[in-house]
């Protein structure tokens, strides 16, 4: 048993004593296999480290090798850069050397001629001294007085190529004459436009009171802007008490809507189909008042046989003027001088009238055009078949055409004679004779003005000049100073023609 007893103990200590043998046993066999395989490692990782030593040693070798190339190259070229600057440098050198000799030498040359030329200076001084003193014995004259003789001398050459010159600047100005006068006439419209035109262009219309001009306006303006849509007017409400201003260039149209807006404020009923009605109703009654006048006009003047739209302009007339002056009436009074006149030289007395009246017909066209009124009436006047005769004299009234006849001529005498009498255009009689009296005045201030006289109704002046103080190439310059001083001195509408008047009389006896 107690064996039994040994055995069953010391078995199991002897397993336990067997197993941690085999366990170490084998843990020394993969100890032994671990430092092995790291051992591999170690030797396969020195090996590696060695390889790309070896690889990074040659690369270093060779970027350093092509580095040095680089640099020496660098270094080459540097060089050769640097004898290039230094051949340049003694090249300049030597050309800074050769120029440095030849200044000296042109210097020492230029200092001898100086010399010389103060030698030949000093010489033609003393010939000069002696030439001038053997001038003034022949000519009997000091340089001083010599001197104002040329003097004087240049200046009259001088006076005559200027005045040459003068008239020859003239005469190219006058071949673009029109063409500025038409600029210079646009400029002065647009200057004086509102002063000029505003008697004219702009009606006024009274109202009862202030509050009136609210129902004229209407509710956000409904009535005003019809009534000027209606009307092609413009109208103007300010803070004139109980008054409304009508503008329009159209005298025909400014009278229909004055007319118009007098009805509506004395009615009192403003409203757009109301002022629709009105307007219309005034617009029937204008025209026919119009064709009424142009009708009456024949009448009085005995002539028959005028196109309906000959008597629409000429009734247009009765609402135009020019400078104040009613347009149909001055062509009744110039139809009824170029009557007066034609009988008195046995020209065709009812051509002449008939031409004379219609010569302002084109102011009376209710189409604007782009060309003058005499254009306008000779164009008009060929559509209603008028005589050549007549629609020459028309075109030809301020001369834009040559006249063909005596009848045209007459036409523009008589429109000179109503247009240039005393009072005709805003001019009254003591005006017209002060005016008159200043351009003879003007003129005869000046020396070499015997005596001058305005004629033409103050547009043309003619002058005197005494022939022994103003020879011929002075005139000329006479006759603008004078045309200055007027343009200075006084004011008056369009232009003055200024005829300058020098007259040699030699009288001689024969015995």
């Amino acid at each position: 048993m107690n064996n039994n007893t040994v055995f069953f103990v010391g078995l199991p200590f002897a397993g336990i004593v067997l197993g941690w043998i085999i366990r170490w046993l084998y843990a020394r066999f993969q100890l032994s296999a671990s430092e092995q395989k790291a051992e591999r490692v170690k030797q396969d990782a020195i090996k590696e480290a060695e390889a790309q030593k070896k690889e990074i040693l040659l690369e270093a070798k060779d970027q350093l090798i092509r580095e040095r190339n680089q640099q020496e190259r660098e270094n080459r070229e540097r060089r050769a850069e640097v004898q290039r600057y230094e051949a340049r440098v003694t090249k300049k050198e030597e050309l800074v050397d050769k120029r440095a000799a030849d200044f000296d030498k042109k210097e020492k040359e230029f200092a001898e001629r100086i010399t010389a030329m103060k030698h030949r200076e000093d010489a033609m001084t003393e010939k000069e001294q002696t030439l001038r003193n053997e001038l003034e014995r022949i000519s009997g004259l000091s340089a001083q007085e010599a001197k104002d003789l040329i003097i004087k001398n240049l200046e009259n050459d001088a006076r005559h190529d200027a005045q040459a010159l003068l008239n020859k600047i003239e005469q190219e100005a006058q071949l673009n004459a029109e063409k500025k006068a038409q600029e210079v006439l646009i400029t002065a419209i647009q200057r004086i436009a509102t002063e000029t035109t505003g008697d004219i262009t702009v009606a006024t219309v009274s109202l009862p009171s202030d509050e009136m001009k609210g129902r004229i306006i209407g509710r956000e303006g409904r009535n005003i802007r019809t009534l000027e849509t209606l009307t092609g007017v413009d109208i103007i409400i300010d803070d004139t008490p109980e008054a409304v201003v009508i503008s329009c260039f159209d005298p025909v149209r400014k009278e229909i809507a004055k007319q118009a807006l007098e009805r509506l404020v004395t009615d009192g009923r403003i409203h757009p189909a109301r002022i629709e009605e009105v307007v219309q109703k005034v617009t029937r009654e204008v025209q026919q008042k119009i064709y009424e006048e142009g009708e009456k006009v024949l009448f009085d003047m005995g002539i028959h046989n005028m196109n309906q739209d000959g008597v629409r302009a000429l009734g247009r007339l009765y609402y135009r003027t020019s400078y104040g002056q009613n347009v149909l009436s001055h062509s009744k009074e110039v139809a009824e001088v170029a009557s007066m006149l034609a009988a008195e030289v046995g020209a065709n007395r009812e051509l002449a009238k008939r031409a004379a009246l219609l010569h302002d017909i084109g102011k009376g066209a209710e189409n604007d055009s782009d060309q003058n009124h005499a254009e306008v009436g000779a164009e008009m006047a060929r559509k209603m078949g008028e005589d050549p005769r007549v629609i020459n004299a028309i075109a030809a009234h301020h001369n834009d055409v040559e006249p063909t006849t005596i009848e045209a001529i007459i036409v523009q005498i008589a429109d000179a004679i109503s247009a240039a009498r005393p009072g005709a255009r805003r001019e009254t009689v003591d005006n017209y004779v002060k005016r008159l009296e200043n351009l003879e005045e003007i003129a005869e201030k000046f020396t070499g003005v015997e005596k001058a006289y305005a004629i033409q109704a103050g547009r043309e002046l003619r002058v005197l000049v005494n022939n022994e103080k103003i020879p011929d190439n002075e005139v000329k310059e006479l006759a603008q100073k004078i045309a200055k001083q007027i343009e200075s001195d006084l004011r008056y509408p369009g232009r003055i023609k200024l005829t300058m008047i020098r007259e040699t009389r030699i009288v001689e006896y024969a015995r």
